[in-house]
């Protein structure tokens, strides 16, 4: 069968299968690339004429061959269980692959000077960007996707709507954040305003609320705090508006930030929360407090920070401001 991006009838009816059920854009272009792959890996066999003995045969072979890691599989399998289950109406069941390991790994956590270091080499966007995601334990995507509305100045806290596992939760605001990101916002606004002034300004709303507040993709609460720096295209409903920064280039900005403050540890963006969530600890933090500040839902996953460091104590202080002052 045909697999090609843009013209397969079968690629293009998951696609729109995904847009009924409002899944992101991130996940529509994962789901269609690992059932592509599926299909490719059995020579172009449609779908509908395979099942559990092909899916298990591909999962095996991510696992064995290309050793993947355990999440990387997992994804493979949620997309595959789309498929069959939403799309064909043929759920699948007792798949058997060989499942890929997953190793125990601790957390990269820089210190206080490396950090210090690594803000040192970024600015603009992107310098307030790390400092969200190691002031307040942001995950890189919660931090592109803040909307100004979801800034408290007064009660000093930030909202992380929709975070991971469709999470919503109330994490710390560093104070020294806040004159520069009022002054961020300040420009953040101008470049709103003149995107109005010339007929556009309307920022990308998730579907449900975009029907029940039919004007609210123009109004300044709801646009991103990280305006990307020009317009483009919206892929789904091809309409030209200002999305949010691309994650990559943040990323590519955090990693030459690493290299150019001759930082010898493998670090990211994701770096930057774990070392959040240690000198939480290191500044007595207790467990359950930080659990909730990542938005953990387990409590294990928050105690494999404790090989750093095994205290007690109840208020949130972000560590962000030892670093810049």
């Amino acid at each position: 069968m045909d697999t090609n991006k843009k013209s397969s009838p079968f690629l293009n009816e998951v696609r729109s299968a995904i847009r009924v059920r409002h899944y992101s854009i991130r996940t529509e272009q994962v789901y269609v690339d690992w059932i592509r792959r599926f299909i490719l890996f059995n020579n172009k066999r449609h779908p509908h004429e395979m099942g559990k003995l092909e899916v298990t045969s591909f999962l095996t072979d991510l696992a064995v061959r290309l050793n993947v890691a355990a999440s990387t599989q997992n994804q493979a399998l949620n997309a595959l269980n789309f498929l069959y289950k939403i799309v064909l109406e043929k759920p699948l069941s007792g798949v058997q692959a060989v499942r890929a390991k997953k190793p125990r790994k601790l957390p990269i956590v820089l210190t206080t000077d490396e950090v210090r270091e690594l803000l040192k080499q970024l600015n603009g966007t992107h310098w307030l960007a790390a400092c969200l995601m190691y002031g307040s334990g942001l995950r890189l995507m919660e931090s592109v996707r803040l909307r100004v509305m979801h800034l408290d100045f007064d009660h000093r806290a930030i909202y992380i709507i929709n975070g991971k596992g469709a999470k919503d939760r109330i994490v710390t605001f560093p104070d020294d954040l806040i004159t520069p990101l009022k002054q961020h916002l300040e420009q953040v606004k101008s470049a709103h305003e003149k995107d109005l002034a010339d007929g556009f300004g309307s920022v990308y709303l998730p579907h449900a609320l975009n029907r029940k507040y039919p004007n609210a993709p123009k109004e300044w609460g709801w646009q991103y705090l990280f305006p990307a720096r020009a317009r483009s295209i919206d892929p789904r409903s091809n309409t030209e508006r200002r999305h949010h920064i691309d994650e990559q280039t943040l990323q590519r900005a955090v990693k030459n930030a690493v290299r150019k403050s001759s930082i010898h540890k493998p670090a990211s963006c994701h770096t930057l929360r774990h070392s959040f969530a240690t000198h939480l600890l290191e500044r007595g933090a207790d467990i359950r407090t930080v659990q909730e500040q990542l938005g953990h839902k387990d409590i294990r996953t928050t105690q494999i920070y404790t090989h750093v460091i095994q205290r007690g104590g109840n208020a949130v202080i972000s560590p962000l401001a030892g670093v810049l002052s």
